[in-house]
């Protein structure tokens, strides 16, 4: 099985890769109907689709694409080790029908393996470019230090007629350096102006003005701070030749629409020798040692790209203005759309944010001892929640066999199966549990935690039928990413303790809108006893990875005097937690409460 980010990473970079297509062919297929500054203006989308996987964004609608290598899943999903967990449930009380609280390990060396070495070789290349970024930003600071202000008076009123024709009004110094061949504009918060020495004490006032206004062109449509943007671009895709082309293509853009700038600002007959400045820096590229900076001059195939362009420019119509919005809004749009693609993963949403206030918090500490857990009561009639451990309760981690309720329901609404006839037949395979190792129905699968039962409902289920209830009901994450067998087995779907409450209690008001009829016969399957007046429901659920029980549940609600109570336990830690101990923690505490008493 390939872990959650290798999917993540093939699919982020083959997604981009054709993104990347997609905006190359828009822009090849029509380059006549665009402006120039709107060539450069789609670059930004693409900068923005390179954002997307590294922040949290839920993935939604198309959650399910994750799953085009889930294949790899299944074909390792009964290979597993099986493990007996310790403490089985004894307590053999009249009126009680423990479930029994059994596990398979989860076998993770091999994608844990394939993962760490993935994120190692991303890392270690990330690493590398951001050494040789750093050492050129040393570079600039070295070069700032060593420039001199320019003290020719000419130059400073050229400076300044430059500005006031950009409608620039903030300071901006020029600079001398030996150093340079080419003139560059550098700084976000302290822009300045850098020429080579040489164009000063050579004084070409026409040349100086062209340079000049070229500069605070960049200067006046950002193109300092865009320029940082890109060489985080180029630390974190490091290995990925689209996003490297895609990158120099959006300089070659950029450099093409600060010339259109500067042209709008001259007379016909001056463009010519604006070409000409232009010539006389091609091949003097300053900007590759300088990666932060942007500059007049360029390899001798973008100057003459640019050459081309300023002898066929003309002022762009109204209609060219309009076509040029309509094609960037479509772009807009395609990378809209793919955006929860790039985004699944990225971030998981693993903290559920919960917006009521009638709640009291509990220090509950003494009953979990050596477990890291939290505990969530919630009263029906009074409306009130109880809580304690308000971070984790809110932390959303596998359901394990919790979410076999859900299963249960999805397959009797599905109509895979029916209150009446829910018998699957034993799939042959020997388990470590007997109980398991014969045909099963519904109330028999739930009670002895039949993995394979699930597994078997979920797959006649069908994955798209699952996705759609798992998003009616809004199941936690509803990420189904880890393979229709695993999802729910220490893998991609996530659910907090307190929203395991909210859907227990919809569950039991029917506010999914499903079957009377199949609402009752899950509730059915999951009763666990009745006694003193009261009568408890639940489901227990234990994570096992590579043998070690990690993770323990116990959900389930209690009818008691006309009231019901809805609770979730969980338990985390690195052995020994399992759905057992969740279930004798959530017992003391449902007794200390008065909520459940035995016989």
């Amino acid at each position: 099985m390939l872990p959650s980010f290798g999917i993540h990473f093939i699919i982020t970079n083959i997604t981009i890769s054709l993104l990347i297509l997609a905006i190359i062919l828009i822009k090849k297929g029509l380059k006549k109907h665009i402006s120039i500054r709107v060539h450069y203006n789609i670059w930004f989308l693409f900068l923005i689709m390179l954002v997307i996987p590294l922040i949290p964004v839920k993935s939604t609608g198309l959650s399910h694409i994750g799953a085009l290598l889930s294949y790899l899943d299944t074909a390792n999903s009964q290979g597993n080790s099986p493990i007996i967990p310790e403490g089985v449930p004894t307590d053999t009380a009249a009126g009680v029908n423990w479930f029994r609280d059994l596990s398979v390990s989860v076998d993770r060396t091999s994608p844990s393996l394939f993962n760490t070495c993935l994120i190692v070789f991303w890392l270690t290349g990330c690493c590398i470019m951001l050494f040789f970024t750093i050492r050129s930003s040393l570079r600039i600071r070295k070069l700032i230090h060593s420039s001199l202000p320019v003290q020719n008076q000419r130059v400073k009123l050229l400076l300044r007629e430059c500005k006031e024709k950009a409608e620039i009004k903030k300071d901006i110094p020029v600079l001398s350096s030996a150093f340079l061949k080419s003139p560059i504009s550098i700084g976000i918060f302290h822009p300045k102006i850098i020429l080579p020495i040489h164009l000063i004490s050579d004084f070409n006032e026409t040349e100086i003005r062209y340079i000049l206004l070229h500069e605070l062109q960049h200067y006046r449509h950002k193109d300092i701070p865009i320029n940082y943007i890109m060489c985080f671009a180029r630390i974190f895709y490091w290995y990925q030749p689209f996003v490297w082309y895609a990158l120099k293509e959006m300089r070659n853009d950029r450099e093409l629409a600060c010339d259109t700038s500067v042209l709008y600002l001259l007379d016909e007959e001056s463009y010519v020798d604006y070409g000409t400045t232009l010539i006389r820096f091609a091949g003097k590229v300053s900007c590759p040692s300088f990666p932060f900076a942007t500059g007049l001059g360029g390899t001798k195939k973008q100057i003459t790209k640019r050459i081309i362009n300023i002898t066929s420019f003309n002022p762009e119509s109204g209609w060219l203005k309009v076509k040029s919005i309509l094609i960037f809004a479509i772009t807009c749009s395609i990378i809209l759309v793919c955006t929860p693609i790039l985004s699944i993963n990225a971030a998981p949403d693993t903290t559920y944010g919960f917006s009521e206030t009638n709640i009291d918090y509990e220090d509950l500490s003494s009953y979990f001892k050596q477990y890291n857990g939290s505990f969530v009561l919630y009263n029906l009639n009074s409306d009130n929640w109880t809580i304690y451990n308000e971070s984790k309760s809110l932390k959303r981690i596998s359901p394990d066999s919790t979410y076999k309720i859900y299963s249960a329901l999805f397959g009797l609404e599905n109509g895979t199966i029916t209150p009446e006839a829910s018998v699957l037949p034993w799939d042959k395979i020997n388990y470590p549990y007997e109980s398991w190792n014969k045909e099963q129905n519904l109330d028999s699968a739930i009670k002895n935690s039949v993995n394979w039962y699930f597994q078997a409902l979920d797959q006649k289920t069908g994955k798209q039928a699952l996705q759609k209830y798992i998003n009616q009901i809004n199941y936690g994450n509803e990420n189904l990413s880890g393979g229709i067998s695993r999802f729910w087995l220490e893998s991609s779907l996530k659910i907090s303790p307190v929203e395991q409450v909210e859907l227990l209690t919809k569950f039991y008001q029917n506010d999914f809108h499903f079957k009377d009829s199949n609402i009752k016969a899950v509730k059915n399957a999951l009763l666990i006893s009745q006694s003193s007046g009261n009568v408890l429901y639940g489901k227990t659920g234990t994570g096992n990875i590579e043998n070690n029980n990690v993770n323990g549940w116990f959900v389930g609600f209690i009818e008691k005097s006309g009231n019901t109570y809805f609770f979730a336990t969980n338990i985390q830690g690195e052995d020994n937690t399992d759905g057992t101990n969740a279930r004798n923690i959530t017992l003391e505490i449902l007794k200390a409460k008065q909520l459940y008493q035995t016989e």
